[in-house]
């Protein structure tokens, strides 16, 4: 049986390496002035990984701040550092306005609506505001005139304070001339503004030195995606847990996609659309079992997958099959499972369920 490592008992797991996590985070400084903070974005349960687990290491590797985008998850961290160290990127709505100053966190904010709602629960306290500017992105982030309408509100207010101002680049890994307008833009409406500035994301970061600015976000470079000196972080892996000599002719699950043209020898392996293997992967790309390719046949189930091993010498149940990352000299990155699938590298890492068991190593 070829377990890995991980106990039996363990059907469909997750191999997350905070080692290499820790050199992207040295590798992406170092690309940076020295002065410029770096803000590791721990959203969605840390892209996938586990979001406790990455904040730490990301601190401990130099990062300063951390960002989320829900209340919640600045709860899940918050112990992590001081509160004034994370970003609520959001958006929040009037209603969370309480909920967000008692957390004493950095507070994204696109509207003069929600900055109204945050002065009105404030109390006695000062909340540092974050205040978005939208400069090409169209999605969050005020437009010019709004934006300077809050600027306006929170200089006149008492209990709001400007700590920074930011912008969502839109193709920071594909456009170059639209990067270059967004910054321009947000510079121009930022010039001579206190507080942190920040533009730049993975993208900008790996590809625009000039977006560096007081501040950067870091997200999915952090784990190991969009340039070939990161190191890839998760190896998602599952059990073979059935196989069968599928006769020629014969078809393999649901609404009989593939069908065998030869003597097939077929593994089923314990994990499915519900533990982030997009159905999207039927009949596409493959699978890594003892060291060697193994093409994905049929429709990809709730909670399985079948293979075409008849290749692949000496397969047995219990063998682990690797989705993502490496087996022996083989390797299967994110971003090309995330073409099989078609679509990207974030949501392959990032809709990996809750049933897959997470195992951390520091090396």
């Amino acid at each position: 049986m070829a377990g890995g490592g991980i106990a039996s008992g363990s059907h469909r797991w997750a191999e997350v390496d905070l080692g290499a996590l820790k050199a992207n985070v040295a590798l992406l400084r170092g690309l940076l002035p020295a002065a410029t903070r770096f803000i590791a974005v721990v959203k969605a349960n840390g892209y996938g990984h586990g979001a406790r687990e990455v904040a730490r290491a990301a601190l401990e590797a130099g990062a300063w701040g951390l960002a989320v985008v829900t209340l919640a998850e600045a709860a899940e961290v918050r112990d992590l550092l001081p509160p004034e160290r994370v970003l609520v990127l959001g958006p929040l709505l009037p209603e969370d306005a309480p909920e967000a100053v008692a957390g004493r966190h950095l507070l994204g904010c696109s509207s003069v609506v929600v900055a109204r709602a945050l002065e009105a629960a404030a109390g006695e306290r000062r909340v540092p505001i974050h205040a978005k500017l939208d400069t090409g992105m169209g999605r969050y982030g005020a437009d010019p005139e709004e934006f300077a309408a809050l600027l306006s509100l929170i200089r006149a207010s008492n209990r709001l304070e400007l700590a920074g101002t930011w912008t969502h680049l839109a193709s920071s890994d594909s456009d170059p001339s639209y990067t270059a307008e967004q910054l321009e833009r947000f510079l121009a409406a930022t010039e001579g503004l206190p507080g942190l500035r920040h533009v730049a994301n993975s993208g900008a970061v790996l590809r625009h030195p000039e977006a560096a600015l007081d501040a950067v976000r870091v997200g999915i470079a952090l784990y190991g995606c969009g340039d070939p000196r990161l190191e890839p972080v998760l190896r998602l892996r599952a059990r073979v847990a059935h196989l069968k000599t599928a006769p020629a002719g014969s078809s393999i699950g649901y609404g009989r996609t593939w069908t065998a043209g030869r003597r097939t020898r077929v593994a089923t392996v314990t994990i499915g659309y519900a533990d982030g293997v997009q159905r999207g992967r039927a009949n596409r790309g493959v699978v890594l079992v003892r060291g060697r390719r193994a093409p994905l046949v049929g429709a990809v189930s709730m909670d399985s997958i079948t293979l075409d091993v008849t290749e692949v010498p000496g397969v047995e149940l219990g063998d682990a099959a690797t989705l993502l990352g490496q087996d022996g000299e083989e390797r299967i990155l994110a971003e090309e499972a995330a073409e099989w699938s078609g679509t990207i590298s974030y949501e392959v890492l990032t809709s990996i369920g809750t049933r897959v068991e997470r195992h951390y190593s520091r090396r």
